[in-house]
């Protein structure tokens, strides 16, 4: 996390890392609402100075997760946290994933599978390390509250260097989070299904992602829903598509979701990205989770949220 750290001190330093770096990362791609070159700290800074304006049905639908709900037994964990390697033809090199196997993993049995994608100023340890979302899902297993899961936590900055840059805004490293889109389908969920035991149909995959990662999660999964039918995004950024284009047949993507569930802290200047799909969702009759807690942009959101989210996937 140190280069985390670094890149915050050079910005706004009450803001969390992610709250900071995401601000910006929808600004530059396929999908980009601003042209590349006013990706910057400053951008970010006016787009979390945006003021909050709260819906009547902008509410928290879940009470705050229990205490310790992030924390590791004493004993470490109950299942494992493990490195698994795989080559992408996309970044013509050979990438890493934390992979998480939940207690008594075996390859007789066939598990449930969830990809979790991070935020523009992390990479594939900002789950383990920031949000301790292994933690969160060993709990959750051990305790019966949520199915035994495989938790895949991959880089979505989808480039040959990707560890975090110095700049995370540079117009490259942004765009590498929109081709992480090819890596993810055609060689990331090629290689877990090849190596563990995990089922492999649409209702046995699930999607999920904070910030730049929410933005790519609604992107990815309300446009492949082939692949999942579980999709969760917390605190979208501005990346996210216009929900017209995720979901330009409502109806049709209904048949194949088993849960939407988005959510964003009421203390979160990006909380208009997630209002907008909200309220398109509302609009047109599609049944979907809300939540709105409140957190800002921070570790607490996505943990809750990943802690509820992980409850109800797989049933």
């Amino acid at each position: 996390m140190m280069c985390l750290k670094n890149v915050v001190s050079r910005a706004i330093k009450p803001l969390s890392t992610s709250l900071l770096l995401t601000a910006v990362s929808g600004v530059i791609g396929v999908v980009a609402q601003e042209d590349p070159v006013d990706a910057s700290q400053e951008q970010a800074r006016a787009n979390f100075a945006r003021p909050v304006s709260l819906d009547d049905d902008d509410v928290q639908v879940f009470p705050e997760p229990p205490r310790k709900y992030r924390v590791l037994p004493t004993d470490g964990l109950r299942g494992t946290l493990e490195t698994f390697e795989y080559n992408s033809e996309v970044t013509g090199t050979r990438r890493e994933a934390n992979v998480y196997l939940p207690p008594n993993y075996s390859s007789q049995t066939k598990y449930p599978v969830i990809y979790i994608l991070h935020g523009i100023g992390g990479d594939r340890n900002e789950w383990t390390d920031a949000v301790h979302g292994h933690a969160i899902l060993d709990n959750l297993i051990a305790s019966g509250k949520a199915m035994p899961m495989v938790a895949v936590f991959p880089n979505g900055r989808a480039m040959a260097d990707d560890s975090v840059p110095q700049n995370p805004f540079n117009p490259t490293a942004v765009a590498a989070f929109a081709d992480f889109e090819g890596d993810l389908f055609d060689h990331l969920i090629p290689a877990i299904e090849n190596h563990y035991s995990v089922l492999t149909d649409s209702h046995h995959r699930a999607l999920a992602g904070l910030s730049m990662g929410g933005g790519q999660t609604l992107n990815f999964g309300l446009t492949h829903l082939d692949t999942f039918a579980w999709v969760g995004a917390f605190s979208a950024a501005p990346n996210t598509m216009p929900a017209e284009q995720l979901m330009p047949a409502p109806a049709a993507a209904v048949a194949r979701l088993k849960l939407l569930y988005i959510s964003c802290g009421n203390k979160d200047g990006l909380i208009n990205i997630s209002q907008r799909t909200h309220r398109y969702l509302k609009e047109h009759a599609v049944p979907h989770i809300w939540n709105v807690d409140e957190h800002g942009h921070d570790v607490e959101t996505w943990g809750g949220n990943l802690y509820h989210f992980a409850q109800r996937v797989f049933q």
